[in-house]
């Protein structure tokens, strides 16, 4: 590494079952038996060379624990690694021969080959990725700092814990990579029409609700008694009642107020009853940490359309899908925007959470109290389903897209205006005197 020089980003792959052919024994994966059998899967070369034309350095960890037990010779792999390097763009491969019992740093779980890279070559370990077929890739990319990616196996062996994501091929994950870092990087942003996701208005105020009802790219609308109470409502049926007379056709959610799961159950029922658009917000639990998920799970056996909200985890996550009717719709509101609050990088929660939804087709997941337009962008990268918007973020949307020369000289007029309307002046003959 050069002193001075940038930090790169880089993508770190394992290598069998990720690179080339694993060989299955008894549901584990196990390193080709001879130069002769080492193969790429496919597709394999197209996506390292994209990632690799996209500006990401390519670094092979690989654990090969079968040197250390007799079982293959290290001239053996470093003859594979020849083929590697000839097939596939690669900056680096590091490998570790050793088994547990050696208690070494390299050996995945552990992170010693990824930080060992970044080292020498200049890696940003937290703009960089880790992409195994294992439990130990992806703890290895965790202790690491990097955004761990799984590629799906049926292998019989423990899972990894999360937060990570899942794909079902290498070239499924170099495209989730560069979508993800376009999102983040590019200064062009895509059309706000061309997003997936659906975004919600988030907020109390009548007359703004009546406005971005009239906006298309509103589709659904939510609130909650501190809006409520911000926005001076005093009467929650009323309000609720005439929210409904302004949006009688798109999701509006509205939240029980009691912390008593029966008195809940109650409201929610009559909440529902206001019209078929209503979805009920339930709090995952209640003041006393007490789970909803059994309420949950009556509701929605009863027709009852919830939105569970105040989600953090992926067992929250896990427990509540479980609750769901897989007939009956629902949403799930993960508080992405308070994750990231605590210093945690949601995204990886929030694609883990879409994965365990599927087990119930038809509830959405809800990208909650977003900070910032840009997680618009990320909600839609990782394939969440809804994103609620506060009237401040819905009017950052004419931004998007914006030349960003053009928002330079904006600023800096901006700036000037101000102080000029200040009346700020410098004497500058008196500090030339001083």
């Amino acid at each position: 590494m050069v002193d001075g020089a940038p930090l790169r980003k880089a993508v770190f792959l394992d290598r069998d079952g990720v690179i080339n052919r694993a060989w299955i024994k008894n549901g584990r994966p196990f390193p080709p038996p001879s130069p002769a059998d080492f193969s790429l899967l496919p597709g394999v070369a197209a996506a390292v060379r994209r990632l690799h034309a996209a500006g990401y350095l390519i670094v092979v960890c690989t654990n090969q624990p079968d040197v250390a037990t007799g079982r293959q010779s290290r001239e053996a792999v470093e003859a594979m690694h020849a083929k590697l390097r000839s097939w596939l763009p690669v900056d680096d491969i590091r490998v570790c021969y050793h088994i547990d019992e050696h208690d070494c740093t390299c050996r995945k779980p552990r992170p010693g080959m990824l930080t060992g890279a970044a080292a020498a070559l200049g890696i940003d370990l937290g703009r960089s990725y880790m992409v195994g077929d294992r439990w130990r890739d992806i703890e290895a990319g965790q202790a690491a700092g990097c955004f761990p990616i799984l590629i799906e196996s049926d292998y019989s062996e423990c899972r990894p814990d999360p937060p990570f994501i899942r794909v079902s091929s290498l070239a499924e994950a170099a495209a989730f990579i560069i979508n993800r870092d376009t999102h983040n990087e590019s200064s062009a942003m895509p059309s706000v029409h061309g997003l997936r996701v659906k975004i919600f208005a988030d907020g109390a105020d009548l007359a703004s609700i009546e406005r971005l009802y009239a906006d298309p790219i509103i589709k659904g609308f939510t609130t909650n008694p501190t809006l409520m109470r911000k926005a001076g409502v005093s009467d929650y049926e009323a309000f609720a009642r005439k929210v409904l007379t302004i949006v009688p056709d798109r999701p509006v959610s509205f939240e029980v107020f009691a912390d008593d799961h029966g008195e809940m159950e109650t409201q929610a029922k009559h909440i529902q009853s206001w019209g078929p658009n209503v979805f009920v917000k339930i709090p995952v639990t209640n003041t006393r940490g007490e789970s909803s998920a059994p309420l949950v799970r009556r509701l929605a056996a009863e027709g009852v359309q919830v939105n569970v909200t105040a989600l953090f985890t992926l067992d929250q996550v896990r427990e509540i899908t479980d609750a769901l009717h897989p007939e009956i719709a629902a949403n799930i509101s993960v508080f992405a925007g308070r994750i990231a609050d605590s210093g945690r990088d949601p995204m990886p929660i929030m694609a883990e959470a879409v994965e365990i939804m599927k087990a119930r087709p038809k509830a959405e997941l809800i990208w909650a109290s977003p900070r910032e337009l840009l997680n618009v962008f990320q909600a839609d990268a990782v394939n969440c389903h809804i994103i609620t918007a506060t009237p401040d973020i819905l009017k950052k949307l004419e931004l998007v897209g914006k030349d960003l020369d053009q928002f330079s000289l904006d600023t800096v007029a901006m700036f000037y205006r101000d102080a000029q309307a200040a009346g700020y002046s410098i004497d500058i003959g008196r500090c030339a005197a001083e």
